[in-house]
């Protein structure tokens, strides 16, 4: 595969490695600079494909291998308080994305593969150089942290939404009586 090849190949691909990068660290500026790193790092071992076919699964594993190589460098460094880089920040605080970002290593890269990235279990296996099994069972297991995970959290919703109900009950109740004259 030459150098123009692999910049038509990454060029179809970009947007399902931004999504895969997006899921994993967490931002759009993170997950932009490890698109970047893996497609610089693809471009520089190119030649060392062997076979073109399995690109796809070449330039996710290289991805995959950046991003965890960024959060690691992460954890050694001291955040401060963030602001949010964008109103995407809102969306990424959805109950889902947050328990899955939870989930362990092994079951988050089954997770995000699959149903973030549309890989088959086939291909997700080949991806994180994996049985088919195993990623089988790793996907099970997931799912079954994430049922229980949005379970409680479907609780607490419910919970807050009657506690503000009835916030807002006081609230109406304490300014008609406010306005009523008192008697004397």
């Amino acid at each position: 595969m030459d150098k123009n090849d692999y910049a038509v190949r990454v060029e179809q691909m970009k947007m399902r490695l931004y999504r895969i990068a997006l899921l994993y660290m967490g931002s759009e500026l993170a997950a932009v600079d490890a698109v970047d790193e893996a497609v610089y790092r693809g471009l520089l071992a190119v030649k060392k494909l062997r076979e073109p076919q399995y690109f796809d699964t070449w330039i996710t594993r290289i991805l995959i291998n950046e991003c965890k190589k960024a959060l690691r460098r992460g954890k050694r460094e001291y955040v401060t308080d963030t602001l949010p880089e964008t109103a995407v920040e809102e969306f990424d605080a959805l109950p889902l994305k947050e328990a899955v970002r939870r989930l362990p290593d092994e079951l988050r890269e089954v997770v995000t593969l699959r149903y973030f990235s549309d890989y088959t279990l086939t291909e997700t296996a080949c991806i994180l150089g994996i049985p088919q099994g195993t990623a089988a069972t790793r996907q099970r297991r997931a799912l079954q942290l994430l049922r229980l995970e949005l379970s409680d959290v479907s609780e607490k919703s419910k919970k807050m939404e009657e506690e503000q109900e009835w916030i807002e009950t006081e609230n109406t109740q304490n300014c008609y009586n406010k306005s009523l004259p008192r008697p004397l």
